[in-house]
């Protein structure tokens, strides 16, 4: 039937009971009281913990007031001392069961054109090693130095290793130019007569994340790095691109594929250390229907692990994912700011929210 193809591709083919992700809700709560920021109604909330937890609402309704400026705050100052300003609520209960909380938002990683994919996954130290190891680099005494646009020696010097000038127009905003002396390379003539497997410094920064992670299949330190960039589905990235190109959504997957590929406890939890509690704010915001499957298999790659993941999303494809929806509404602005339903995504398929009809149209009755 067609509603159960469209059930199971919104499930991406993950079993379990129930119409989303089937996890049980008994690995404790995160409770928050009193939450009245902005349009909060005195807000008690309960999120349960190890799972895939999704926020939904129309926009205007207080998500991003509820887990971005009341929770996370909240949880700075209780889990690291560190005095966020926070939205208005009563209490907290339930934190202690963490270790960590990281919010993954859709703020630029960086504004120079240094800042980049490779950079930002800390690929870039493996890559300057291998080029470092190449025949024609140890005849020449190059380091892993000599690779890098951050330090002098190999990079070019006009202009430092940006790859683009910077023309000051006083009151007017600055123009980048390619720089004339390396033609937007960033280094200097003799670094890039240095090659690995054909290609110098400057054209492997030109790789795509997909053609780099197979381009260095002798290299399974730079794949490692890489991997988790194709799984929150930016393999069509360049290593080089410079970070100021990136949209917000894009933003936010490069942060959550840094954490993944560079904080062991993010995959791996130690004997008796606490999970960690991830809130992502629209991560699927521009990706295709596919991705959006990678970007889930990732997520649920972290929950099974014991992690927590709070997520607020517009995406029909991941409500029917989550292991409990907290729906928020009834509208937006004044007449929002009320928890109007929660549940599996089949039980919120049963109310008359908006959530709830979009959630009815794509699964299957049991």
């Amino acid at each position: 039937p067609r509603g159960a193809a469209r059930a199971g591709a919104a499930r991406g083919g993950r079993g379990g009971p129930g119409a989303g992700g089937g996890r049980p809700t008994d690995k404790g709560k995160l409770i928050l009281l009193g939450a009245r920021g902005h349009n909060l109604k005195d807000l008690d909330v309960e999120f349960p913990l190890g799972v895939l937890c999704v926020v939904t609402g129309v926009s205007g309704s207080g998500k991003s007031t509820l887990i971005e400026e009341t929770l996370y705050p909240a949880l700075m100052r209780r889990l690291k001392g560190e005095p966020l300003p926070a939205e208005p609520y009563r209490e907290l209960r339930g934190a202690n069961a963490l270790d960590d909380v990281v919010l993954v938002d859709q703020s630029p990683i960086g504004r120079s054109p240094r800042s980049n994919p490779v950079t930002y996954l800390k690929a870039f130290d493996e890559i300057r090693k291998t080029f470092a190891e190449t025949h024609e680099a140890k005849l020449r005494h190059y380091g892993p130095s000599q690779f890098s646009f951050n330090v002098e020696g190999g990079r070019c010097n006009a202009c430092e290793g940006n790859g683009y000038q910077v023309i000051d127009m006083q009151f007017l905003a600055d123009v980048l130019i390619r720089c004339p002396e390396c033609r937007g390379r960033r280094y200097r003539p003799e670094t890039l007569e240095v090659t690995y497997r054909g290609k110098n410094i400057a054209e492997v920064l030109d790789l795509t994340i997909r053609e780099a992670f197979s381009f260095f299949r002798h290299r399974p330190k730079v794949q490692a790095r890489l991997r988790p960039l194709i799984d929150v589905g930016l393999d069509y990235l360049r290593l080089g691109q410079p970070a100021s190109t990136l949209s917000g959504g894009e933003s936010q997957r490069l942060k959550l594929a840094g954490y993944l590929a560079t904080s062991p406890g993010a995959i791996t939890r130690a004997a008796g250390q606490s999970p960690t509690l991830f809130l992502l704010d629209e991560p699927t915001t521009g990706l295709h229907p596919a991705d959006t499957a990678k970007l889930l298999d990732a997520l649920d790659a972290l929950v099974d692990l014991g992690h927590s993941l709070i997520v607020v999303e517009h995406s029909p494809e991941v409500m029917a994912r989550a292991d409990w929806i907290l729906d928020l509404g009834p509208e937006a602005g004044a007449a929002g700011g009320r928890l109007v339903a929660q549940g599996t995504p089949e039980e919120v398929a049963r109310t008359e929210t908006h959530t709830g009809r979009v959630l009815a149209g794509l699964l299957v009755p049991r």
